[in-house]
This record gives structure tokens, C-alpha cells and sequence, in this order.
């Protein structure tokens, strides 16, 4: 059975999902339709006009652009507008785009491990960390249970979905706790009596749920608890920052290593003749903790600096952001915008080909830097 547009879109989450991408970037299938037959893709990091006559000539079906060809909010599609045309021609070609962008640069695995892999080895972690809580942990619901209802109450609350973390089911959690209450005129107490102080021996119960299965969760509660008025307390849980996926990344070198070293390091890992130094003013003579960035880095520099890099290698800075740099005694290195990007492709390449078995992938060799020596 050929694979078809979704088979990619399902394929990427599983790379690199999307979710993780940066909040202002727009990601994901751009143009065309999950249902399209899919025999061919093409992998590009832009893509203009010429980069997708070459995917035509190669009988496309899908392209993957890192950088997305529609970003900014576009309020037409005329044919007279460069951007336009590229995504009109796709369309009427029944080529689908799809941009990882972000997503990929914060994937372990991805882009900037990637890119961390040409300075040398060590431990990297994300300078902006991505968060992440299951769908099924959205919040706790926390109940005070007698011993004799416990197993009731636990099962009820699962039943309706309450405890499920990622394949488990009906987890829980339980304090031995002394509950106490006075009962008011009109109620009828399940332990004891109205009017007086009564203690209980209970179980604190707490189980995560979704909020909107929370509804359901607390009406099966209420329906075992044996109390009239059962105590729950809801509480909001904070998505948990994940220690391998993120923009940009801190590498720990293995070893320390001088401006140098990590500038011929990159040289041989970009393929490129030359990188933009600016050395740090009283800075180290070697450095032991790298802070990077593929394509333009610069807003990630205090997180950097937080991390105790003194080094910092990205595509490109504005001017006043790399004096700011060296006056805080960090070196840059800048090695050209899509230089950070462009050599990961065969890489990429290689991955979903051996995810998507029977579906060709190719790199554009039209897609290049719009910059020349001079």
C-alpha cells in the first residue's frame, strides 16, 4: 500500500514533534492534503522557486523546507509576489510542504545535537528547555477516603479515567491520615454522630486526571465515597521541563578546548573555509561549557551566559548583540546562517528513509546559501 502526506506528518512526531516548536514559528503541513499519494520527497532548507522546479523534475510529491515559506501572516496569494508563487506553484503541482523549523533545532537528535556534534564531545542540555505533561496529568485530585473505602473509591476514579500515566492505568497514591469534622444539625455523619467532634482513621488518595475528563472523574468519586460531603481538593500541576529537548543547547565539553581548536572542529564539521570570531575581552584561554544555536542565536545569549558558557557558536547576531557578548567576556563564533543547518539534511535524509521504508527522500542540490565569496 503506497504511503501517503499523513504517513509523514505521523512519522515527523515521532522525530521531532511539533509542539516543541517555539511559540512564533509556524510549523507543520503547510500546504496540501494529508490524503495526497506519497512516493518522493524532497528536503530543502529553503524553498524558492528554483528549488521547487527541481523537486518537479524529480517528481516530487512532498517537500520538508526548514525554514517555512509561509511565515508571516500572508493576507493574499498573487503570483506577482515571489512567496506566493512558490506556494501556489506547490499547490497546483500537488506538492505538499511541510516545515519542522523550530521543532527540529529542539529535538534530541536534531539540529542543534547536530551542530553541538562539530564542536566536540561532552553533555549538552537545552538552554530554553521544553515542557511536557501528558494529557492524563493536567491536574491532581486530591480526596480523604476511610480505610474500608479505599478500594472502591480508587477503582471508581480510575474506571473514569483518573490515574492514567502514559500506558498505566488506575495509579495512585495513599497517606495513612487522621481526618476530623463536626457534623451541623441536618447531617447524617457516616461515622459517628452530628454535633460532636469525631475523628476517622482515612487515607489520603491522589490520582492525576485531564481537565476535561475531571468532571467525570469527581462524579465517580462522590458516587463511591461513603461521606456526605466528600473533601477534594483540585490542583493544577505545572508542566515539567524536559532535559534533552529545547532551543538551543549547552555542551559540557568531554575536555576543555581553545577558540581554535573549536573553530577548525567547525570548519571540518560545516565544510566551510571560514568563521566570524569575536573574542570574548578577558575571557578564558579554553573553554569548557559551549553554548550554540543553528540560524540566528543571538536571543539566546543570557541563557547562555546563566549556563556558564563562554563561547557561543550561531549562524548570525546583530552587531551590537556581539559587542554586548564580548564585553560579558564571551567569545562568538558565527558561521553563517543556513551553514548551521544546511549539513544536517543528509542526516535527516537517512532517518525518515529508514522510518518510511518504500518512499524515496533526497536532498535538494539547488538549496544553497544566498551568500558567495567575493
Amino acid at each position: 500500500m503506497p504511503h501517503v502526506v499523513q504517513d509523514l506528518v505521523d512519522t515527523w512526531e515521532s522525530i521531532a514533534p511539533v509542539a516543541h516548536a517555539a511559540e512564533w514559528d509556524n510549523v507543520g503541513l503547510l500546504v496540501g492534503s494529508g490524503n495526497w499519494t506519497l512516493h518522493t520527497v524532497f528536503l530543502c532548507i529553503d524553498l524558492d522557486m528554483e528549488v521547487l522546479v527541481e523537486a518537479e523534475q524529480a517528481d516530487a510529491d512532498a517537500i520538508i523546507a526548514y525554514h517555512p515559506p509561509i511565515f508571516s501572516g500572508l493576507k493574499r496569494f498573487i503570483a506577482s509576489d515571489p512567496t506566493s508563487a512558490v506556494v501556489l506553484q506547490a499547490a497546483a503541482s500537488r506538492i505538499a510542504v511541510f516545515s519542522p523549523h523550530t521543532a527540529l533545532d529542539a529535538a534530541p537528535g536534531g539540529m542543534a545535537d547536530w551542530l553541538a556534534d562539530g564542536i566536540g564531545a561532552g553533555e549538552v542540555s537545552p538552554l530554553q528547555a521544553a515542557t511536557e505533561l501528558g494529557s492524563h496529568e493536567q491536574c491532581k485530585v486530591v480526596t480523604y477516603v476511610p480505610l474500608e473505602a479505599m478500594d472502591a473509591v480508587r477503582s471508581a476514579m480510575g474506571d473514569a479515567g483518573a490515574g492514567t500515566i502514559g500506558d498505566y492505568t488506575h495509579c495512585s497514591t495513599s497517606i495513612e491520615n487522621e481526618g476530623t469534622f463536626i457534623g451541623g444539625p441536618s447531617t447524617n455523619p457516616a461515622s459517628g454522630k452530628a454535633g460532636q467532634l469525631e475523628r476517622v482513621n482515612e487515607r489520603r488518595l491522589m490520582m492525576v486526571s485531564s481537565i476535561r475528563g475531571l468532571a467525570g472523574v469527581l462524579a465517580a468519586l462522590r458516587s463511591a465515597h461513603p461521606y456526605e460531603e466528600p473533601p477534594v481538593h483540585v490542583i493544577p500541576l505545572a508542566d515539567r521541563p524536559m532535559h534533552d529537548t529545547g532551543i538551543g543547547r549547552c555542551l559540557a565539553l568531554a575536555e576543555p578546548k581553545s577558540t581554535a581548536d573549536i573553530v577548525a572542529s567547525l570548519k571540518a564539521h560545516l565544510g566551510v573555509s571560514t568563521l566570524r570570531v569575536a573574542e570574548g575581552r578577558g575571557g578564558p584561554a579554553s573553554h569548557e561549557h559551549v553554548g550554540l544555536c543553528p540560524g540566528a542565536g543571538g536571543s539566546l545569549l543570557d541563557e547562555a551566559a546563566a549556563c556558564g558558557c563562554t563561547l557561543f557558536v550561531t549562524g548570525e547576531m546583530r552587531h551590537h548583540d556581539v559587542l554586548a557578548a564580548r564585553d560579558r567576556g564571551i567569545t562568538v563564533i558565527l558561521a553563517g546562517h543556513t551553514n548551521t543547518e544546511r549539513g544536517y539534511l543528509p542526516l535527516l535524509r537517512d532517518r525518515l528513509a529508514e522510518a518510511m521504508p518504500g518512499c524515496a527522500f533526497t536532498v535538494s542540490t539547488r538549496d544553497c546559501t544566498p551568500w558567495v565569496e567575493a
